[in-house]
């Protein structure tokens, strides 16, 4: 049974106020890490307790808690696409880390599969549950065939529907759907808990994550902290870095990941510039100083806004080390 996170109380006291009048769309959205899925599968599992505790949550006895711990509740649906499905039923999904042989699409066929669910009647009690994660792996195709049911629901059948980028959904699809904000984690209550998981120096893992304490997980144990690791003492070393050698250290890494520490990096260079403030990278803030006094603040802003378009870019470049290449020499001219 999915547990809520410490951070996770004051989201699920307002879901369950929400709770007597559930409307059949509920969007839950917010930044990616946060805990978002594991919320909407805590409040599914909560929705078809038999027995619900006095905090709403699912009591873990029933049958009905006995089948969603298995997997086989024919009450409820978990659509995702197959690179998500590869991970635990759990926030971890919501990373970049799925398997790059699988599809990162959910397919028109799997909600076509979903058409007898949607109209048959509860097994027990009076609801049925669909939890959709990432809503935005959705192409047009499939986002019109949920629509229709969206439209139309059958009593008693409710979609969560779960994001980090409500920009992407079709406008349709919002419109149909209670846009549920998930709120980011307080630093202090998130640090203690990655203390309590394991992870050393806490606080400067956290900001190095965006401040998504199960991206910052992630990161302090999984093998793209070194990747990072790799890229901060080469940033911290510019401008006189072999950057061909380090776009071949870093081509196995994720790309998405890549733009976005370079992103991370370049906003602290433009803070500590304007302001002399290091959100991200504090345990940097000496190099961060040395190196905002040396770059050209016009190239590094044009950088910046090339590397909005880089992240959609990285996603599906023709070359990794050739995509690596142009972007590291483009930084490197901010220092000209």
């Amino acid at each position: 049974m999915n547990a809520l996170y410490p951070w996770q109380q004051e989201d699920w006291q307002r879901l369950q106020a929400l709770r007597q009048r559930l409307p059949h769309g509920l969007l839950l959205k917010g930044g990616q890490g946060i805990g978002k899925l594991d919320l909407a599968l805590a409040f599914a599992a909560s929705l078809l307790c038999v027995h619900p505790d006095d905090d709403g949550q699912a009591c873990g006895k029933c049958a009905s808690c006995h089948w969603f711990e298995q997997g086989s509740h024919p009450d409820f649906r978990l659509v995702q696409s197959e690179a998500d499905a590869v991970g635990d039923a759990g926030e971890a999904i919501e990373g970049e880390k799925a398997d790059k042989k699988k599809s990162k699409v959910i397919r028109i066929e799997q909600l076509r599969a979903l058409e007898d669910f949607f109209n048959q009647s509860a097994h027990q009690g009076q609801r049925r549950v669909v939890v959709i994660s990432p809503a935005e792996s959705m192409p047009p195709a499939a986002a019109n065939a949920l629509l229709k049911t969206l439209e139309e629901p059958t009593p008693g059948l409710h979609f969560l529907l779960v994001t980090h980028k409500p920009q992407q959904l079709l406008p349709t699809i919002l419109s149909r759907c209670l846009a549920f904000a998930v709120t980011l984690p307080p630093a202090e209550t998130a640090c203690r808990w990655l203390s309590e998981q394991g992870v050393t120096d806490a606080e400067a893992v956290l900001a190095q994550a965006g401040f998504a304490p199960l991206l910052a997980l992630e990161l302090a144990t999984q093998e793209q902290g070194a990747g990072r690791a790799i890229l901060l003492q080469a940033l911290c070393a510019a401008p006189s870095v072999d950057y061909l050698a380090l776009a071949d250290k870093l081509q196995r890494t994720e790309l998405p990941q890549v733009v976005h520490w370079l992103q991370q990096w370049c906003y602290d260079l433009s803070s500590v510039r304007s302001t002399g403030r290091v959100r991200y990278h504090g345990n940097h803030a000496a190099a961060l100083r040395k190196l905002a006094d040396r770059v050209a603040p016009l190239q590094l802003m044009n950088f910046q806004r090339d590397l909005l378009t880089a992240r959609r870019e990285a996603s599906h470049p023709l070359n990794p080390r050739l995509f690596l290449e142009s972007l590291f020499a483009a930084y490197q001219h901010c220092y000209a």
